[in-house]
């Protein structure tokens, strides 16, 4: 079904692949292919699209400049906040304002509209497009209105993905954002390329996100794609519609991939056609020769209806393998999760034969799809939930496609089924709205179903799951009362839909004042909307204290900073800080409190009480030991004191910058990690001066411990690839540590404190 190759391959006039092996130059010179590996490295899609947008003059360090960029009302306020201060005037490039994650205004008062009207006075100020709540989820309006073949789109949400439509797009932290609005670009080492070859056919009842998270089963784990291009070819690619292509690359996020492509063909010329945009269509092949750094090789007709259980996309299993093995792979599920102290009780779920669900969704980026969505309610055409237990809820991603859904008789079909339709919300995606009750198991076409990422607050003894599977499979188990039940098994006979997309829905709602901003024009901000705090340049020497220890084989973003309720917080840094890994480890906001009392003080506007009740005056004596000179007090202007948390592989997830930002508004100074899961979270915590430390030997380090590290700043302006530490326990223990590759620009960004300092400089 899936084969990973274990070397890179050549891809041959797009059909023909030659494996990277000790035969593979001779085999090329016999097709008349003389060519050498990075030459051919130049023939993927992916290398013309980074090239066009390249502003550094080498390949192999890119400098990157965006067609658009794109948030929604969990991250525009802190992006437009870090650009103001950064000097930012107007708005260079098209930036996509959306309302689509605080829309319900459920909670705080008023501060969710406020920032909504924020963002239309900044889309007005500034110059930028502003979608108003319930329009649109924010991926579904990039796709229907920005995207286009060989543009780029930046987004501050992991999801942004548009590489089905020729689009290669990046979903970041604010910081990478804030840079483009302030007329930086994005830097980083060129990034390897995977090709994805589709061969094949889909079976009857197999969805996009069957075939999704088929993929990212293989692929997650091993790292196979980790921070690198997925380029989709092949000739299966043909037999796949654009809606189809669309529910599989909007969660090529949860391989960790850096970005994703797809060959284009008639079929995405017509759906931008369709969309009044038929001039942002160009073909993208690869070159008659083209090198991929790894090689994927997919049999589409071999892909059977799956099931991701908690709490991961990559804990995946056939519907057909979880119904022969029910008890086995439950008990398993539950196994995998007691390090994290959860007790699921999956077992449960398993009685009079079948697994049973509470709840079922349909929604959002991947989800609430228009083919999706009409396949899920030919499914259950005639059918009803009845009323009991069992609920369902549908989310049409914008209001075009709910317009469509009305037209062909999907809405009516629902409701006659006891299904509520819903608007255009990511809500079920990340904890606000549909949130099950305790011990309940969610089925789910969405994109994620990390631990509490439904809603729930384990340490208030509540817990519920998800399992994420196709909009298809998850009607077939609706009309089965809950029963877990595969599409496959049905004898379902799909319509065929045209899609007519409404413009004008758009257009007289939408503001939008791109190149035309209006500079003398207030920004309008609520009571809740803060500037963000002062934060203090790295200093000479750095005392860190360790205040959270996690042992968690990956740690997400989530658990970082919840969503949730505590998303309506995020335009107020103090107020959001206070969430900080609150479902992780609660005592870390009070920890991380103290050790940020001992460098007010030392700054001169702290308690004393703060060292007289702590045991800094010890430290100084084995720092003394360590310089083998008298220490002249943590008082002195080179020294700094700042908190820090040990994970082993930290920022799976969102791109949210709240989970760095979070951690340096409490006084936050360094991460130490064995490695980070994504790119965008490291870049996150270098954006706001914290330092992503590498260790290789976990036991040095505990909770509460002590790190000194003498000429921090040095050893980051002199690029030195190892940093000594000193680990000031009942005996002072050295220690290696790494800061990893960093640009130039990355460096002076940890040594000015933050991205604001930097840019105000």
């Amino acid at each position: 079904m899936i084969e990973l190759f274990n070397t890179g391959a050549y891809l041959i006039d797009g059909k023909e692949i030659i494996a990277d092996d000790a035969d593979a130059q001779a085999k090329l010179s016999q097709k008349g292919k003389n060519i050498s590996k990075e030459e051919a490295r130049k023939g993927t899609i992916s290398h013309g699209i980074l090239s066009a947008h390249n502003k550094s003059g080498d390949d192999r360090n890119l400098m990157l400049k965006f067609d658009s960029l794109t948030s929604h009302d969990i991250t525009y306020v802190g992006i437009i906040q870090t650009a103001r201060a950064s000097g930012m005037d107007k708005f260079p490039i098209p930036y996509v304002l959306t309302n689509c994650h605080n829309s319900l205004c459920a909670v705080g008062g008023t501060i969710n509209q406020d920032d909504h009207v924020f963002a239309l006075s900044a889309a007005k100020k500034y110059g930028g497009i502003y979608v108003p709540p319930h329009m649109a989820v924010i991926h579904s309006f990039n796709r229907e209105m920005m995207a286009g073949c060989g543009k780029m789109i930046l987004g501050s949400d992991s999801h942004t993905r548009y590489g089905a439509l020729g689009t290669m797009a990046v979903g970041e932290g604010g910081g990478e954002l804030a840079k483009q609005l302030a007329g930086r670009t994005y830097d980083m080492p060129n990034p390897p390329v995977i090709g994805i070859y589709l061969e094949g056919k889909l079976n009857k009842g197999v969805g996009p996100q069957d075939a999704a998270l088929t993929i990212i089963g293989k692929v997650f784990k091993n790292g196979y794609v980790k921070n690198k291009v997925m380029e989709f070819i092949g000739p299966g690619i043909a037999n796949l519609s654009v809606d189809f292509r669309n529910g599989i690359d909007v969660m090529t996020t949860e391989t960790a991939c850096w970005s994703s492509i797809w060959k284009t063909d008639d079929l995405v010329k017509a759906y931008l056609e369709t969309r009044g945009r038929v001039g942002d269509y160009k073909e993208l092949n690869p070159a008659g020769a083209a090198y991929y750094d790894g090689f994927i090789k997919i049999d589409l007709s071999k892909i059977e209806p799956s099931i991701a259980l908690p709490f991961h996309p990559s804990n995946v299993y056939t519907i057909n393998e979880l119904q022969k093995n029910a008890k086995d792979i439950l008990a398993k599920t539950e196994e995998e999760n007691k390090s994290s102290g959860l007790n699921l009780n999956l077992g449960l779920k398993y009685h009079d034969g079948g697994v049973w669900a509470e709840q079922a969704v349909i929604a959002g980026c991947s989800g609430g799809i228009f083919e999706n969505i009409m396949a899920a309610a030919d499914i259950m055409k005639g059918s009803f939930l009845g009323n009991g237990n069992f609920t369902m809820s549908v989310y049409p991603e914008s209001q075009p496609t709910y317009l469509e859904l009305v037209r062909n008789g999907a809405v009516e079909t629902f409701m006659k089924a006891g299904v509520l339709v819903r608007e255009a919300f990511c809500g079920p995606c990340f904890g606000a709205g549909d949130t099950p009750a305790n011990n309940e198991l969610s089925i789910r076409h969405a994109t994620r179903n990390f631990m509490n990422r439904e809603g729930s607050k384990p340490n208030d003894g509540q817990i519920a799951s998800v399992a994420l599977m196709d909009a298809r499979s998850i009607a077939a188990s609706a009309i089965n009362g809950g029963r877990i039940t595969s599409a496959a098994e049905l004898k379902t006979d799909y319509g065929k839909y045209k899609f007519f997309f409404d413009k004008s829905i758009y257009e007289k709602r939408v503001y939008n004042g791109v190149g035309k901003p209006q500079p003398n024009l207030d920004l309008v901000f609520g009571p809740n909307i803060k500037d963000w705090p002062k934060m203090p340049a790295l200093s000479d020497n750095l005392l860190v204290k360790i205040v959270s220890f996690i042992t968690d084989p990956v740690t997400t973003t989530d658990e970082l900073i919840p969503s949730g309720e505590t998303s309506s917080y995020r335009s107020n840094p103090l107020k959001l800080a206070e969430f900080t890994l609150s479902r992780k480890d609660p005592n870390y906001v009070k920890k991380a409190k103290e050790v940020k009392s001992m460098e007010d003080w030392k700054q001169g506007t702290g308690n004393s009480e703060v060292i007289e009740n702590s045991s800094l005056n010890d430290i100084i004596k084995k720092i003394e030991g360590i310089l083998n000179s008298p220490f002249p007090g943590f008082q002195s202007p080179g020294f700094g004191i700042g908190s820090a948390i040990f994970a082993r592989k930290p920022g799976d997830g969102s791109a949210r910058e709240q989970a760095a930002s979070c951690q340096r508004v409490l006084g936050g100074s360094a991460n130490f990690a064995l490695e980070y899961a994504t790119k965008r979270y490291r870049s996150n915590l270098i954006n706001w001066g914290i330092l992503p430390f590498v260790i290789k030997d976990e036991n040095a380090l505990y909770n509460d411990c002590f790190v000194f590290f003498p000429g921090i700043r040095a050893a980051v302006n002199e690029k030195k690839d190892a940093i000594k530490g000193y680990v000031l326990g009942d005996n002072v223990i050295e220690i290696q540590t790494a800061l990893g590759e960093l640009t130039d620009a990355e460096r002076q960004i940890l040594l000015d404190g933050c991205l604001i300092n930097y840019y105000s400089r």
